[in-house]
């Protein structure tokens, strides 16, 4: 939802302002979108990157859970989105000249339920024990917006989501009293109503596609069931087996060896010479003629 819903100038114009509110100036028409986006490739990509002229590169991401590796993957996706931003423009980095590089601009949209988090995050504070790395990247961590701004209504958005799943489940009733309450109380009332279909598509694959991996989770613990359970027959089989064999070849010598000294007169170490019965075994057979 947060990818479709700023994936439009409309509320994207609306988001930008609410990280500058100074700013009354720029318009739709200066906002250009660069979100990594990779259909056929398994590479970078992010939930929303867009350039405010040739002056800003804004990157932010929407976290329900918390990770301080998203600094890492900030800094990633930065460096992707001036790749492909020089790669358009044919600049040539090589040259003496210094080259117009938009300013960069990190956040992250955080709707868990960690308390403590950081206003911001720094990498070289972050992972490198004295925080004196020769690079460093800084992601603005947002709770919330000003109230009623785009930005406070996507977080009361995950917050409707997170209380009718609860109730709900992952189903398709919470997926309609999710799109029921927003419309209601005014929660991206507007994105709602030009997308309701859309956002309930988006949701309802959202949740089958988690309900799939758990499927696939617990289709995967039986197999490995089974297959422990096929192994530990196959391995008692053999044993069987084995010990049958074991004991056959056993009772066949103690038969020739009964024989032996029955009917030759030969002394049992006389015997075991004859049927070639190796000296470490010999006093298991002599026991179990006894």
């Amino acid at each position: 939802v947060f990818t479709d819903l700023f994936a439009q100038k409309k509320y994207l114009i609306q988001l930008y302002r609410s990280l500058h509110p100074e700013d009354q100036e720029t318009k739709e028409a200066d906002i250009t979108i660069v979100t990594l986006q990779n259909v056929i490739t398994d590479s970078l990509y992010n939930d929303l990157g867009f350039l405010v002229g040739n002056r800003l590169v804004v990157l932010v991401e929407a976290q329900s859970t918390w990770s301080p590796n998203i600094v890492v993957r900030a800094l990633m996706y930065l460096m992707k989105t001036y790749n492909d931003y020089f790669t358009e423009r044919a600049t040539d980095l090589y040259a003496t000249a210094k080259i117009d590089l938009p300013c960069p601009e990190l956040y992250v949209v955080y709707t868990g339920e960690k308390k403590d988090v950081p206003q911001s995050l720094s990498l070289a504070s972050e992972f490198f024990a004295k925080g004196d790395a020769m690079v460093d990247a800084r992601v603005r961590i947002l709770r919330d917006g000003r109230q009623g701004d785009i930005l406070s209504q996507y977080v009361a958005f995950t917050k409707v989501c997170k209380e009718q799943t609860a109730l709900h489940g992952r189903t398709q009733k919470a997926v309609e009293e999710i799109v029921r309450i927003c419309l209601t109380t005014d929660i991206l009332a507007d994105y709602m109503k030009s997308r309701e279909k859309e956002v309930k598509d988006i949701m309802f694959t959202l949740y089958d596609e988690e309900e799939i991996l758990r499927r696939h989770d617990r289709t995967v613990e039986q197999r490995g069931i089974n297959k422990g359970i096929s192994q530990g027959i196959s391995q008692g089989i053999s044993q069987g087996i084995s010990q049958g064999i074991s004991q056959g070849i056993s009772q066949g010598i103690i038969t020739s060896l009964k024989n032996l000294l029955a009917n030759t007169g030969m002394t049992v170490t006389q015997a075991m010479d004859a049927l070639g019965i190796e000296q470490g075994e010999r006093g298991k057979y002599e026991a179990m003629m006894a």
